[in-house]
C-alpha cells in the first residue's frame, strides 16, 4: 500500500463483508468499548446501585485513546521494512444473483538503505461467494470453477475471476529516483517517513503541502481537504514505516477532523473486531462510500482499510449499503534483516 509511483497514481484497497454500526460505549473506569449486551438479557441482573455507568465517548475521545495506545507500539529496526496484506473486492457474478469476493495476497520488501530495490510478491487466493446465502445461490448455478462478473464503470466489460489459487510471484524493481520508497501525497524517501514530525499539527501542514484541490486517484476528482487528508493518513498509520510517535500524531490529528465518526464492534475480513475510524467521500462519478481504517483500541494498531456502501452508484453500483466493496487487511508489518 501506497508505494512510491514513476507516474500519477495511488493506493488503493480491496474486499467483502457486511458490517453492523454499534454506538461507542465504555464502562465508567474503563477505555476500551464493551461488546453489546446479550439479547437474553443474561447481564440485566446487576442492581442499578452496582451496576457500573454507561458512558458514550465521541470520536475525538476514542481517536485520543488510540494515540497513547501507538505511541507505545515498538518501533524495532533493520534492513528491510516488510508487510503482508489480503486485498479483497466485490463483484456481482453476470448470471444467477449472487456476489463474489476475489481475493490476492501480497508482500512487500522496502529497504532501508538508498540506491536499491523494492520486491513485492502476489498471490491470487482466488474467488469465493461473499456470504453463506451467495454460495447456495453458486451452487445452483452449478458452482462454476470461472465466475463471469460485471465490471462497474466500464460498461460493458468482461471479467472471469477463477476459484483457484494461482501460483505465487515475485518481483523486484529499483527504488524510483533512487530513494523514493512510498507515496505520501507525494513521492517520499526512508529519511522523509523516519523524520515526519511528531506534533500533530506540524504533521498536518507537512502532509497539506501536497494537496492541489483534488483528489489522490486523479486530477479532475473533486476532493476536500479534510478527505484528502484522511486518505493520506490512512496509508501512514496502515503500514508505513514511520515512528510509533508520527503514528500517534496521526490519530490526533484525525481526532480533531470535523467530519471523522468512530464505529465500534467492527469485524474485519480476517474475522478480527476492532473499532472503525471513518470519512465519507462522494464521488463524481456517482455513489457514496465511507472510507474506513479498522484499528485495535488495545493497542492502536491498524486492521484493515476498507471502502463501505453509504449510496450505491459509480464503482459500487448494485451494491447494497453496509456491503464492504473493497479492503485491504494488514497481516504483519514491520522490520526484518531477512532478505526476500
Amino acid at each position: 500500500m501506497g508505494k512510491a509511483h514513476r507516474g500519477r497514481g495511488a493506493w488503493r484497497g480491496a474486499a467483502a463483508a457486511a458490517v453492523t454500526a454499534v454506538a461507542v460505549v465504555v464502562s465508567g473506569g474503563g477505555a476500551a468499548p464493551t461488546t453489546p449486551r446479550a439479547p437474553d438479557g443474561a447481564q440485566a441482573a446487576a442492581s442499578p446501585a452496582t451496576a457500573a455507568p454507561r458512558v458514550t465517548l465521541s470520536a475525538r475521545d476514542v481517536l485520543l485513546a488510540a494515540a497513547e495506545k501507538a505511541d507505545r507500539q515498538a518501533d524495532g529496526s533493520g534492513d528491510w521494512w516488510h508487510s503482508v496484506t489480503v486485498n479483497r473486492h466485490l463483484y456481482a457474478a453476470r448470471t444467477g444473483g449472487y456476489l463474489v469476493v476475489d481475493r490476492t495476497r501480497n508482500e512487500g520488501w522496502t529497504p532501508a538503505a538508498t540506491g536499491g530495490e523494492q520486491w513485492a510478491g502476489d498471490q491470487r487466493l482466488g474467488a469465493e461467494p461473499a456470504t453463506e446465502a451467495d454460495r447456495r445461490a453458486w451452487e445452483q448455478a452449478g458452482a462454476p470453477s470461472e465466475i463471469e462478473v460485471l465490471v462497474p464503470g466500464k460498461g460493458r466489460g468482461r471479467l472471469a475471476l477463477s476459484t483457484a489459487e494461482g501460483e505465487a510471484r515475485t518481483s523486484h524493481t529499483p527504488l524510483v529516483d533512487g530513494d523514493k520508497v512510498f507515496w505520501l501525497g507525494k513521492n517520499v524517501t526512508m529519511k522523509d517517513l523516519r523524520t515526519l514530525p511528531s506534533d500533530p499539527g506540524k504533521l498536518k501542514k507537512w502532509l497539506m503541502a501536497s494537496y492541489a484541490g483534488h483528489g489522490t486517484e486523479s486530477t479532475s476528482e473533486e476532493l476536500s481537504g479534510d478527505a484528502w487528508l484522511f486518505r493520506v493518513s490512512v496509508g501512514l498509520i496502515m503500514d508505513m514505516p514511520v515512528t510509533p510517535e508520527v503514528r500517534g500524531a496521526a490519530f490526533r490529528m484525525l481526532a480533531e477532523l470535523d467530519d471523522v465518526k468512530v464505529t465500534a464492534s467492527v469485524t474485519d475480513a480476517e474475522g478480527r473486531q476492532g473499532t472503525a475510524v471513518s470519512m465519507r467521500e462522494r464521488y463524481d462519478r456517482g455513489g457514496v462510500s465511507e472510507n474506513r481504517l479498522v484499528f485495535d483500541e488495545a493497542t492502536g494498531r491498524a486492521l484493515a482499510h476498507e471502502y463501505v456502501v453509504v449510496e450505491p452508484g459509480g464503482l459500487q453500483a448494485g451494491f447494497e449499503p453496509g456491503a464492504v466493496w473493497s479492503s485491504t487487511a494488514l497481516i504483519e508489518a514491520g522490520w526484518t534483516d531477512d532478505r526476500p
